[in-house]
């Protein structure tokens, strides 16, 4: 079956175009403290809430000023509203009624588009994690014992997750290097970036009621970028023995659009293979994969040093909601869970500095001559990604970017 084409100019050859249409929250000049739901439209954002009204459908979901009404409708909302969307902007019927209402991307601001309930991140990668090893267990296994057969993860800080060009204010904390005496405190010195995949879920779960394999698309409603910041030195010193805290919770950076998972179908790849057998409720080899070809590039100070491969994550998303939910725990309206670091088999490839530098090491060379182990004040990085979608089409996830503030 053929995409059907927008009517608008810029839409087409679009990774915005209307095989993608994400959803963010934006204000704009008009009316400055008034959020509202957008569509990402080519350059444009589409004032969704306004536009159901002019195209007749007047919807509660669209006309909010977050995403959590819409999150929390369910799947067949979500079905039924991203259907409309398509048919207004491919029936030239709706053209003069709706052009008022699309808006420069330029020239909105925008905003954190959904309030986020929980945070979890996990540790999904087989490349990180063995890279990891390698640099702090030199000689022995890269991979602790439970690495493959569970997908590991911490509890996170969702009230520091932040939008898209929000500044990073470099986090203070105690630091211990291994020659010294005793810790102190003061800001982190090796101040790290983690390349990551965000799944936003919608609907809710029970308390003490798992959520399977198969339901993994009846709760997520979509995917974003996610930086998760983290202090390698005050991390180091306090995670022992119950995981990362203090260097974890200070920011978490996200994209400001969130790509609906059904405009993902085309991107969907098998996993890895994987060398030890899951247990049965991690068992994804009969069912649906749920692994994604997302193209990822890491650019520090507009200069790219990474293009990290999505589709090689040994765990996938469906296993790890299935895995965060096995014991009961409940799913909530809003809940962010990310993928952990992505990387790839080449030194090219991996997502954080800790990698690139091999622990600074070796330093990563920019084009003004200067070098970097870890982040220095002023620094920005910028993570976008791509991945394919139908009939040759390119899906577009925008950015996610943030500046190190001293």
């Amino acid at each position: 079956m053929t995409t059907p084409r927008s009517w608008l100019a810029s839409a087409q050859d679009s990774p915005f175009g209307v095989h993608n249409l994400p959803y963010g929250v934006f204000t704009a000049a008009d009316r400055p403290g008034h959020r509202r739901i957008g569509v990402r439209i080519g350059e444009s954002v589409l004032d969704a809430g306004a536009a159901a009204r002019a195209a007749g459908e007047p919807s509660v979901l669209l006309d909010a000023d977050t995403l959590n009404p819409l999150l929390g409708a369910g799947r067949s909302a979500w079905t039924r509203t991203r259907a409309a969307l398509t048919h207004w902007l491919t029936d030239e019927s709706f053209r003069d009624a709706l052009s008022p209402l699309l808006l420069p991307v330029a020239e909105v601001e925008l905003h954190l588009p959904f309030e986020v309930a929980d945070y979890v991140d996990f540790y999904a990668s087989e490349h990180h994690a063995t890279n990891l090893g390698r640099i702090f267990r030199p000689g022995s296994d890269p991979l602790t014992p439970n690495w493959k057969h569970l997908p590991i993860g911490y509890h996170g800080r969702a009230g520091t997750v932040v939008v898209s060009g929000t500044p990073v204010v470099r986090p203070h904390g105690q630091r211990k290097a291994p020659a010294d005496a005793v810790p102190s405190f003061g800001p982190t010195r090796r101040l790290d970036i983690e390349a990551e995949v965000g799944f936003v879920v919608g609907t809710p779960s029970t308390l003490g009621t798992p959520v399977t394999l198969g339901d993994f698309r009846e709760h997520v409603f979509g995917v974003c970028l996610v930086n998760d910041w983290s202090a390698r030195d005050i991390q180091a010193w306090e995670y022992v023995p119950l995981g990362p805290f203090l260097g974890k919770s200070f920011a978490t950076s996200v994209s400001p659009w969130i790509v609906p998972l059904d405009a993902l179908e085309h991107a969907r790849v098998t996993p890895p293979a994987r060398d030890v057998e899951p247990l049965p409720y991690l068992d994804d080899r009969g069912g649906e994969p749920w692994g994604l070809d997302l193209a990822m590039e890491v650019r520090l100070n507009g200069h790219p040093v990474s293009r990290p491969p999505f589709a090689s994550m040994y765990w996938t998303a469906a296993q790890q909601l299935t895995h965060m939910t096995v014991n009961g725990a409940s799913l909530r309206t809003g809940d962010l869970f990310a993928s952990g670091t992505v990387s790839g088999p080449a030194p090219e490839t991996r997502g954080a500095l800790i990698e690139l530098t091999w622990n600074g090491e070796e330093p990563v060379k920019l084009p003004d001559g200067t070098t970097r182990t870890f982040l220095e004040d002023g620094d920005e990085v910028t993570i976008t990604a791509t991945a394919p979608g139908p009939d040759g089409a390119v899906i577009g996830f925008g950015e996610v970017t943030g500046r190190v503030a001293p």
